[in-house]
């Protein structure tokens, strides 16, 4: 196969193809984190350098992935506990301020699902460090969402990302592909996503009854959502992992 990935500047064409074939890309909970729709629905507009399809040459009218990411200022020692929601809040207050960003953060990458374990990944995490690198930036970070944390929810973040094979590389399989990138795990963003809703948002969401008060293990969820039953709310706070990948300015 040979695939084409390029940003929407350079081929503002291939928009319309990032919202097609990607139903199953996420769990249906993950769509209603209010910080996503401040970047989303802006994204393709105001950020096209940092937006990316990548396209199969044998299938030229469909996107197999997708990429975004955004600009933004930060001169903290730490990157934040409040990892994704916080890198949004942050881009759109410095893009509305006129700061003069320093750093570039992921906030996704999603390979079509009859395509995932096909080096994908790999590719589009290549193309941000390249492309990020082309704008004049040395540095891009990805509050990193473990693709196998699903499977250990009661287990800890600090302790699942510390996890690594005979070899050294993180255990959790996307966070060694940042790692064999270059990217160099940092810390636990505690509080990365947080997403409330009301029993009957999370049954919808999900399917399950939410009608007992205390943890409730989500499918795809990488902690439990907390169950309130007396006040009609439960609540998910995820926790996502800092990885950061320091990019030479001469990459092309």
């Amino acid at each position: 196969m040979t695939i084409d990935i390029a940003s929407l500047a350079a081929r503002p064409d291939l928009a319309s193809l990032l919202d097609e074939d990607f139903d199953g890309g996420w769990p249906p909970f993950m769509l209603w984190d209010p910080m996503g729709s401040v970047y989303y629905s802006v994204a393709h507009d105001l950020y096209p350098e940092f937006v990316f399809a990548a396209v199969d040459s044998a299938e030229p009218g469909r996107a197999v992935a997708r990429a975004y990411a955004v600009p933004l200022r930060w001169t903290e020692p730490e990157l934040p506990d409040g990892g994704w929601d916080r890198v949004i809040q942050r881009a759109t207050i410095d893009r509305l301020s006129g700061a003069e960003t320093n750093i570039v953060s992921a906030l996704e990458i999603c390979i079509r699902p009859d395509r995932r374990g096909t080096g994908l990944s790999a590719l589009m995490l290549d193309a941000m460090r390249r492309a990020t690198a082309k704008q004049g930036y040395d540095t891009l970070v990805a509050p990193v969402r473990p693709n196998g944390k699903h499977t250990r929810p009661d287990l800890p973040m600090t302790e699942y990302a510390a996890q690594v094979r005979a070899d050294g590389l993180p255990a959790d399989p996307w966070l060694r592909v940042h790692v064999r990138a270059g990217g160099r795990i940092e810390r636990v963003a505690p509080r990365s996503m947080t997403i409330a809703g009301t029993l009957a948002d999370w049954r919808r969401w999900t399917g399950l009854p939410f009608d007992v008060s205390g943890p409730v293990r989500v499918p795809d969820a990488l902690v439990p959502v907390h169950c309130d039953v007396t006040h009609d709310q439960a609540v998910y706070v995820e926790p996502n992992v800092w990885v950061r990948h320091r990019l030479s300015p001469a990459a092309d």
